[in-house]
């Protein structure tokens, strides 16, 4: 089962997202502690803007609201190996999307010229390879990964040895501690990339969060290609997303559904989180029980489910998720924002400050 959205109408063109960065206010490592980033709260009716700091944002959770945040952690999905058969040598970096079978992975090979179906790659001198068994979309290939069972007792192992976290290419510094690229939360391995809005998050703002009365409910998104892959065609409709994994358990649904009915507002944590919603919801608005892929695109025109509110970090220009957060609050409105946030020296991206709209 694949789940997409019937694409709405548009004019729109990608440029319509553009706007102006300066490269230093992109954020090269985290704050400490993690909620003391800065925090804008953006009304999406009045357009009114206001400055916190995150750690804030429990005063703003009223005890009926329901927080959907998206488990999933991030894998040492990067890897860099040396072809060892065929007439080409080199280097070689292969970044895992996504698991297709046990040992069996989607990924993305640089450079694609020395990942051909039969052409064999190892990592970490040889204490684990891979073979290329086909080339699908996007140019991704399907890999199959060979290692000793008696060192490695799965493929995860493997990657927790001979991996590197999968940090985006605008980050230049070294991470010190892997756990700061997960979110507090995170349980179900699977990621190619973190769901950034959650690093804002400790264990004792969660708490203080609950002892008002607020449920945080988990669902799950394994971040891939569908999530930061770049918008290469200039009708924002054109765009197709590559799909991602995601499950909506049968006690999430209820718990929402109930909570929403009984009227909470549902507060997604990120854009993964509200993805994820949005897949599962009916016309309707009620969420049901999932676990396949989606490949749901949202921009300005779609009409939202069950998302009442949205906590989300600063987005690259011209990506599909500005475009998201641009149909949830107004692309005028959010654009505005941004400019706001460029003036005020917010940080931007996976470690930089966040959102908050309602």
């Amino acid at each position: 089962m694949v789940i997409k959205n019937e694409l709405p109408k548009t004019e729109l063109l990608k440029s319509d997202f553009y706007y102006d960065l300066p490269e230093e206010l992109i954020a090269q490592t985290p704050v400490e502690p993690r909620d003391s980033s800065r925090l804008m709260v953006l009304d999406r009716q009045t357009g009114e803007v206001s400055h916190r700091i995150f750690r804030d944002i429990a005063d703003m959770i009223e005890p009926t609201d329901t927080l959907v945040i998206n488990d999933s952690r991030v894998i040492p999905a990067r890897l860099y190996g040396e072809r060892i058969n065929g007439n080409a040598t080199g280097e070689v970096e292969v970044l895992l999307l996504r698991q297709r079978g046990e040992d069996v992975w989607e990924c993305l090979v640089k450079p694609g010229k020395r990942a051909r179906p039969g052409h064999r790659i190892a990592f970490g001198s040889g204490a684990l390879e891979c073979e290329v068994e086909d080339i699908v979309e996007d140019g991704c290939r399907v890999v199959r990964f060979f290692y000793d069972r008696a060192r490695y007792a799965s493929i995860y192992a493997a990657l927790d040895e001979i991996g590197t976290m999968p940090l985006p290419p605008y980050i230049h510094e070294r991470l010190g501690d892997r756990e700061r690229y997960q979110t507090v939360y995170s349980r179900m391995a699977g990621s190619a990339a973190a769901p950034t809005a959650g690093l804002h998050f400790t264990r004792e703002l969660m708490d203080k969060i609950e002892a008002k009365g607020a449920r945080f409910v988990r669902v799950m998104l394994h971040v891939g290609l569908g999530t930061f892959r770049p918008v290469g065609e200039d009708r924002v409709e054109d765009h197709v997303m590559h799909t991602e994994f995601i499950t909506v358990t049968e006690e999430a649904a209820r718990t929402i559904n109930e909570r929403r009915g009984a009227g909470g507002r549902i507060i997604c944590v990120g854009t993964t989180s509200c993805r994820t919603l949005e897949s599962a919801a009916d016309e309707n608005g009620k969420v049901h029980a999932v676990a396949g892929d989606t490949g749901i695109f949202i921009y300005p025109g779609y009409k939202f489910r069950a998302t009442d509110a949205l906590i989300t970090n600063f987005h690259l220009p011209e990506s599909t998720l500005l475009m998201l957060v641009s149909a949830f609050a107004g692309r005028d409105r959010v654009l505005d924002a941004y400019r706001t946030a460029v003036k005020e020296r917010y940080r931007f991206f996976s470690f930089g400050d966040a959102m908050f709209l309602q």
